[in-house]
Order: structure tokens, then C-alpha cells, then sequence
């Protein structure tokens, strides 16, 4: 800018006083002490407007670092390219349009491309890890106090189905029950009415303590109290804990396992606050797992958490994803890339040809004949290279 105001006293000093490389006109002999001492001012003026638009030096990377001199350029450290600047601007008091020649600017590797308009889309990439979809986890209590008689699932990490028997458990409360509903089912044939009554009563007590609808069947069957009944999984996966042993007393408000189903499995990640206006549910997610190169996992998210991090600054995420093979495992470490609505109709350019400099950020517009200059420029948007 402040070659162009040089070059402006310039222009302005050769409109207003002639001055012209020819000889000094006539009327400078006739002028008075005063205007000799004014037009000596001018002349100054002129020179100093001169002795600074002769600007050669131009840092490659940081256009607006100009010098008369050969040089570093004092942000990069880059070697300053001796360069024509032209005396157009772009307005009044705009950039310098600079002159580079042919074999500078293939020595220097300039490229350059178009803006263009079109749909620009964000990935908001994060880090998270891997964990149990809480949603299909499912908890065992016994219906009833009693013992634990037999153990058939001991270790944590199996795998069991839905419907297999977890324990043989005995407790009075259910010896009484079977034996309530037997007494139903021989009731006498005088009174048929009330003897359904009570048999569904006894019956609905039975499946009210959890009994197996085939274990009743095999009662009514064979009329026979069974001192112990199995205490069944109520869905397949994984068993996460168990909180019982052979010979325990337990009752309604003990935890027996926690059984944890990983078909479908959480990815829990944090988002920074900038971020949370690409991050909706709904939305497209995918994961890579350092520990099984080569594949990648398609979900979506599946809950914004409502409270932000005071100390990290970030918002918990929670993204789903199917895992019908088991491969992902909780706590696996994993990379995530979350889809953003796509903002149509947007002017953008290439990341590297954004010049960031303290506080103000400009790009360099390729004019014609080689010319180049330089212009302020308020960025958005940020999506991969564009």
C-alpha cells in the first residue's frame, strides 16, 4: 500500500507540475525565493516517490513483504525474487499488482486454479473407542430367594444364546408354587369353575417367577415338583459378569450376570464445540480400527450427549454400527469420520491457496500477462483440500 500511495504522489506530482525528462523549463529562472523553495519541496517529494516505487524484492510465499534490496523475507525466511511491480492497482490504494517473469515463475513452481462453486461437504474426523451398546444389555435376578445349585455358565467372556440354562436353582417359594398349581389341577370335578381359576392363578405365579412356559407344560404333564428349575438367559451374547458361585444364598435384588449383546456395538467420541454444527443424528459415520487394517465400518450417529467437557472443551458423541461377526471388540481404539450435511452452492479453492498470516488471510489472483496480486480474503467453510 504504501508503494501505491508513492506511486500516486508520483503521478499526481508529474500531472500537476509537468515534469518531463527533458530539460528544466525556462520558468525556473524567473521564480522568487519562496517558489524556488516550493518547487525544491516538490522536487523532493518526487524523488522520494521515485526512490520507493522502484520496489524488486517480493517474498514468493508472503507477497505483501516488498523491499528495494535483495533479502530474506522476515516471516518465512525464504529469499526474496527479484520482481517488476506494475504502477496499475486494483483501486485506489489496493495491492500492488506484481510482474513475474516466465522463467521466475517456473523456477518458483507457481500453479494456480479456478474458483469454482458447487457443494462443499465437511468430515468432522475424531478418535474415539469402542464399547457395549447399553441398549442390549441384559441383567439376571433370580424371582425368588434360594440357593445356587449347579453352575452351567462359570467364566466371563462366554458366549451364550437366548433361552440357555444359566443355573439350577433351588428355592422354597417355587417348591410351593409347583405344588399349589398341582393341587389346582386336581381339584374337584364338582366345581370346574373355580378349579380353572385357581389353575390359572397357580399357572400365572408360576411364569411370574420366571419359570420356563415349558417347564410348566412338563409339570402338568408329569405332575412332578422339580426341587431345582433352570434359571434361563434372557438374550444371546456375551457374558460380562457374573456375580455368583456354587452353594450361594441369593436373592431378588442380587445381580446374577450381566449378558452383553455384540451384534450391534456404541463408538464413543468427542467432538470439539466449533464442530457441533456438522455433527447431527442421523448422519452417516465411519470407523477404522488400527487393529484390523484394511476395513472399514459404516454407521451413523445415534446421540449428541447434552454437556460439553469444561476442561477438554468437547462433546461426548455417540455413533452405532453393526457388528454381526463380533470382530469389534470394547475398548478397541478407532479412527471416525462423521458426514456433514453438504452446504450447497458454495466459491471454494484449494486449501494451499489460502495465505494465513497473523489475523488476516488472503489468495493470490493469477491476472493476465503474468500479473499477479494479492487480495483480502474472509474464509468459511473448511472440507478436505478445498
Amino acid at each position: 500500500m504504501l508503494t501505491n500511495i508513492f506511486l500516486r504522489t508520483l503521478a499526481l506530482a508529474v500531472a500537476a507540475g509537468g515534469l518531463t525528462g527533458g530539460a528544466m523549463p525556462s520558468a525556473w529562472s524567473q521564480m522568487t525565493p519562496s517558489e524556488s523553495l516550493d518547487q525544491a519541496r516538490d522536487d523532493t517529494v518526487i524523488e522520494h516517490a521515485r526512490k520507493h516505487a522502484d520496489v524488486k524484492y517480493v517474498c514468493p510465499m508472503h507477497p505483501q513483504i516488498v523491499r528495494n534490496e535483495p533479502g530474506d523475507c522476515p516471516i518465512c525466511g525464504m529469499t526474496l525474487e527479484p520482481k517488476e511491480i506494475s504502477h496499475d492497482t486494483a483501486g485506489d490504494f489496493g495491492p500492488p499488482i506484481v510482474t513475474i517473469r516466465p522463467e521466475t515463475r517456473q523456477n518458483m513452481g507457481v500453479r494456480t486454479a479456478p474458483v469454482e462453486r458447487g457443494a462443499l461437504q465437511r468430515q468432522v474426523e475424531t478418535v474415539g473407542y469402542v464399547a457395549y451398546d447399553e441398549d442390549r444389555i441384559s441383567h439376571v435376578h433370580p424371582r425368588a430367594s434360594g440357593w445356587v445349585e449347579k453352575l452351567l455358565v462359570r467364566a466371563e467372556g462366554d458366549t451364550v444364546r437366548r433361552g440357555q440354562p444359566l443355573l439350577e436353582f433351588y428355592s422354597p417359594e417355587i417348591v410351593n408354587a409347583q405344588e399349589e398349581f398341582l393341587l389346582a389341577l386336581e381339584g374337584s370335578e364338582q366345581n370346574v369353575r373355580t378349579r380353572r381359576n385357581l389353575e390359572q392363578s397357580a399357572q400365572r405365579r408360576l411364569r411370574l417367577l420366571r419359570l420356563p412356559d415349558g417347564f410348566i407344560d412338563n409339570l402338568a404333564k408329569t405332575r412332578q415338583v422339580q426341587e431345582t428349575v433352570p434359571i434361563l438367559a434372557p438374550g444371546s451374547g456375551v457374558v460380562t459378569r457374573i456375580g455368583i458361585r456354587e452353594g450361594m444364598y441369593v436373592e431378588p435384588a442380587m445381580e446374577l450376570f450381566t449378558i452383553s449383546d455384540v451384534a450391534s456395538v456404541w463408538v464413543l467420541v468427542d467432538v470439539f464445540e466449533h464442530q457441533l454444527d456438522w455433527v447431527q443424528p442421523g448422519r452417516p459415520a465411519r470407523i477404522r480400527v488400527p487393529a484390523l487394517p484394511g476395513r472399514t465400518w459404516e454407521g451413523r450417529v445415534d446421540y449428541i450427549y447434552r454437556e460439553v467437557d469444561p476442561r477438554t472443551r468437547t462433546l461426548r458423541v455417540r455413533l452405532r454400527f453393526d457388528n454381526p461377526d463380533g470382530v469389534l471388540k470394547p475398548n478397541m481404539f478407532a479412527q471416525t469420520t462423521i458426514q456433514s450435511p453438504p452446504r450447497q452452492h458454495a466459491v471454494h479453492i484449494p486449501r494451499d491457496a489460502l495465505i494465513v498470516t497473523g489475523g488476516a488471510e488472503r489468495v493470490v489472483v493469477a491476472l493476465d500477462d503474468g500479473r499477479f496480486q494479492p487480495r483480502p480474503v474472509t474464509s468459511g467453510l473448511r472440507a478436505g483440500d478445498r
